[in-house]
Formats: C-alpha cells, sequence, structure tokens
C-alpha cells in the first residue's frame, strides 16, 4: 500500500492496481526523487504520463502544487486514480486521462508544466519516445523539469535537456531533466 510521504495529504493510503498491469514507484525512490525537487514543487503545473494510481502527482499536489494531469492507458488505472483523488481531497486540482500516451501529449499540445514525470513499463523502453514527444509538443516549460524512471543506466541525451541528476535505486534509474531556455537550446550557449 503506497502512502502520501508529506504535505496536506500526509498518510494517506493510495490505491493500487492489482496484478503486474502498473509497478508503482517503491517509497525508497520516491522519498529520494522528491527530496531532489522539493524545491521546485510549490505553485508548479504537473503533467504525470504513466500515471499508475496517480501516487507521485499527488505527492506533488501534497507539497503544494498547483495542479495535475495524470495519463494512463489503463481505464482501470484511471479509475483509482480518480478514487484516490477523493481520498487526498485533490479532485478539483486534478486532471485524469484514460489514454494512451501518444495520442494524450498531443492533445494536450500548447499547455505548459513545469514539473513532469514519466514512469513507462520499463521493458517496453518509452523514455527517449516521451521524452521527444513532450518536447515536439512544447509541453515542458523552460527550466521545468522531467523526472523519468527507467532501468537504463545511461540516461537519454537530448539538445534541448540537460541532465542534471541521474541516480540508481536497486533496479530503477531517476534521470532528472532541466528544459534549457530556447535560446540556449538554439546556439548552445546563453543570450545575454
Amino acid at each position: 500500500m503506497m502512502r502520501i510521504i508529506t504535505g496536506t495529504a500526509r498518510g494517506v493510503r493510495l490505491e493500487t492496481l492489482e496484478g503486474n498491469e502498473t509497478r508503482p514507484t517503491g517509497e525508497k525512490v520516491k522519498e529520494a526523487v522528491f527530496s531532489m525537487i522539493q524545491f521546485e514543487i510549490e505553485g508548479r503545473r504537473v503533467l504525470d504520463v504513466f500515471a499508475g494510481s496517480g501516487q507521485l502527482s499527488f505527492e506533488a499536489l501534497s507539497r503544494g502544487a498547483e495542479s495535475a494531469v495524470m495519463i494512463d492507458a489503463s481505464k482501470d488505472a484511471a479509475a483509482i486514480i480518480r478514487r484516490n483523488a477523493v481520498k487526498t481531497k485533490m479532485l478539483s486540482n486534478s486532471r485524469v486521462i484514460a489514454s494512451d500516451y501518444k495520442l494524450a501529449l498531443r492533445g494536450l499540445e500548447g499547455q505548459k508544466f513545469q514539473l513532469i514525470f514519466a514512469d513507462p513499463p520499463y521493458a517496453a523502453k518509452l523514455i527517449p519516445d516521451t521524452v521527444d514527444r513532450v518536447l515536439r509538443y512544447g509541453l515542458l516549460s523552460d527550466g521545468g523539469i522531467m523526472v523519468c524512471e527507467s532501468e537504463e543506466s545511461e540516461p537519454y541525451e537530448h539538445p534541448m535537456l540537460t541532465v542534471r541528476k541521474h541516480n540508481k535505486y536497486g533496479r530503477s534509474y531517476i534521470t532528472i531533466y532541466e528544459k534549457k531556455s530556447a535560446e540556449i537550446a538554439d546556439n548552445g550557449k546563453e543570450v545575454e
């Protein structure tokens, strides 16, 4: 059973999907992620691409994020996310999209998020495609951060992103990217 670590919903236990369809981020990994980004949550708009139970989004909301959009292809997972939104009293600032991530990301084109989580099924190796689509559709704000979880020992590199951290936790690797401003990405150096 997953629970919210801290903030307004501290201690609330979250429902998770039974079976192997989703693989919730472990407590230790979640604590590590949130200690790395703790000063970059307040007032942020969150996008959670493979949301599962929604636990990463609800943790961010509990810590002061403004709103969260949670995507999951599984209708059962989407139903659990909605129930967790009610349990955490965060239904009003949550949006759940039950859809394939490719369609959902395209549908969000032009909306800006300052914090994006991507924790796809490890075997599918979807981080490169997810990162590319997030950037193609303009979803990550300049200076925004994207937190990816995978089994890849080498982080995916993209010219619009700086790899801020890439750490191993058990079998998981957490990569934290920061989006460069458009000027830096265009010529490789900052414009005054």
